[in-house]
């Protein structure tokens, strides 16, 4: 389906500069990437909460959830998979627009849709968070047995199994939970966004 050629982008009072000003703090999106049971919805919860109680403007796009609603007519294969991460991108480059730090916790396995929404995001907005956890770990944690399923042949293109995941090649944060814990990865992040001046 082709754009309209009768629509244009409306620009209001406020300006993104404005938001930030008012909350205290810069907007941008913390992008968690990983394998399935990595801990990037986990950490991003936590940050998530850090931030809230730091009174600071703060939002979380999880995988799963954005699949209920804005996602759901999507499936799993490679042209879903990178339209899912298209709009995400789109999404949150409205919620940093707003002012907002964004957290979005998406496997996102191909490194040019990640790198696509950098682009639409634009220079210090897009902060890739690499959840660097061994695949033995995933699957040790997959309560669901998606790995065991995918291993059966009962799920297909499942990311690490027969689908592939392409390693973030540098990114701004890189954690691996199975060698910390889950206040350790958080602080590092937080730590991150302090030395590089998002949040005081």
């Amino acid at each position: 389906m082709n754009k309209s050629e009768n629509i244009t982008w409306q620009n209001t009072k406020i300006s993104k500069q404005d938001r930030q000003s008012y909350f205290g703090h810069k907007s941008a999106v913390l992008w968690f990437t990983g394998l399935s049971g990595s801990g990037k919805s986990t950490i991003a919860v936590e940050v998530e909460k850090q931030l809230f109680e730091h009174h600071l403007n703060t939002y979380v796009l999880d995988g799963d959830n954005i699949r209920f609603g804005l996602n759901s007519n999507l499936g799993f294969s490679a042209k879903d998979r990178e339209e899912n991460i298209r709009r995400i991108g789109e999404v949150s480059k409205l919620f940093v627009d707003a002012g907002t730090l964004t957290l979005t916790a998406f496997i996102s396995p191909y490194r040019a849709d990640r790198d696509r929404v950098r682009n639409i995001l634009g220079d210090g907005e897009f902060i890739e968070v690499f959840v660097d956890t061994p695949i033995e770990v995933c699957e040790k944690r997959d309560v669901k047995h998606l790995y065991e399923k995918a291993r059966r042949g009962e799920i297909k293109g499942f990311t690490g199994i027969d689908a592939p995941y392409e390693r973030p090649q540098n990114p701004e944060i890189t954690i691996d939970t199975s060698t910390q814990s889950l206040a350790t990865s958080a602080q590092q992040i937080i730590d991150y966004l302090v030395e590089h001046k998002y949040i005081n």
